[in-house]
């Protein structure tokens, strides 16, 4: 399986939409529990929410680009 990679605007706000994983895997949205999907990342927070219910992905606090990469040209 191939990485599914999204983009989120800077200061995007707690709530906001990002993508719906389940379509984007091409998974009925009940799947996602089914297969226990789950959200990691490297510094332990969870910047993203995943609604089992509908495989939406959203912002689960609001994004601050310099808190996350600092001084960096790139962001990722």
């Amino acid at each position: 399986a191939e990485p599914i990679r999204y983009s989120v605007a800077e200061e995007s706000e707690s709530g906001s939409v990002v993508a719906n994983v389940a379509e984007d895997a091409g998974l009925a949205p009940a799947q996602l529990s089914a297969r226990r999907a789950r959200l990691l990342s490297e510094d332990g927070r969870q910047h993203f929410r995943l609604d089992p219910g509908t495989g939406r992905l959203v912002v689960a606090e609001r994004l601050d680009r310099e808190e996350l990469c600092g001084q960096s040209a790139t962001c990722t």
